[in-house]
């Protein structure tokens, strides 16, 4: 129950933090939020006092336009204060509609341009071993972003190199199901080599155990399967709402939805 408070707290902060841009991706964000949650909650070993300090894990958001749940997260844990949120995407904000490694504490790679951070985790991973540190590395890709051939290059890599130390999660949201249908993702990393999970995206205890499992010399892939919009029914699957800002008129509706 308290997971769930705070998981709809900072849904509203996240609906409030695009108010006064009138923009910002909501359902994207709405869909990963659970996964973050756990990560930082639950999972990765950094200090938001040191957040660059060697022996930390990385994470690393590839589909950049759903930093407002990865802004939401970080604010919580005391990476920055809270009161950035809300200059949100406003000209002399550190946090803008894509991620910043340069700008935002906790932030680990500049992403945004889709297709990328799954190599850049890889080159993280590859860097800890040679450096002989345990820290692991963890990547959010979207659906849609498993269109990219970057994708596929980095899961053939990973896997001749024996990455255990890599995990990449799937924001499985079907998305882009309109476009191009992806089939079974989990059965295409494991036939590149990759140990292979599904799971429910919104399941935090799930999530938890995905990322805790059995570990193998294999880098390792969660598909987890999630709702765009997750929360709010207006915005649930709706393309209508991909990017932008509720109006002042529907902005109390979906806070109390929210509540």
């Amino acid at each position: 129950m308290e997971d769930n408070n705070v998981i709809n707290r900072l849904k509203r902060e996240i609906v409030l933090a695009t108010m006064h841009v009138g923009e910002g991706h909501i359902p994207s964000a709405f869909s990963i939020l659970d996964i973050l949650w756990v990560l930082y909650d639950r999972i990765l070993n950094i200090d938001p006092k040191i957040p660059r300090s060697d022996d930390r894990d990385r994470f690393i958001l590839s589909k950049g336009h759903g930093s407002l749940a990865l802004y939401a997260v970080l604010a919580e844990k005391r990476f920055f204060p809270k009161s950035e949120l809300k200059r949100f995407a406003s000209f002399d904000s550190p946090l803008g509609g894509h991620p910043d490694w340069n700008k935002v504490a906790g932030v680990e790679a500049s992403t945004g341009t889709l297709g990328h951070g799954l190599p850049m985790g890889i080159g993280m991973a590859i860097g800890m071993r040679l450096k002989k540190l345990n820290p692991r590395v963890f990547v959010l890709i979207g659906d849609g972003e498993c269109n990219e051939g970057s994708i596929w290059e980095s899961a053939l890599l990973a896997s001749h190199l024996h990455l255990s130390n890599l995990t990449c999660i799937v924001d499985y949201n079907h998305s882009t199901d309109r476009a191009l249908l992806l089939g079974d993702i989990a059965e295409k990393f494991k036939s590149f080599g990759w140990t292979s999970i599904k799971i429910n995206g919104h399941d935090r205890n799930a999530i938890y155990k995905a990322l805790t499992g059995p570990t193998s010399d294999r880098p390792k892939l969660i598909v987890a399967e999630t709702i765009k919009g997750f929360g709010c029914k207006r915005m649930e699957n709706n393309p209508a709402w991909h990017h932008g800002a509720p109006t002042r008129e529907e902005l109390p509706a979906i806070l109390e939805e929210l509540s």
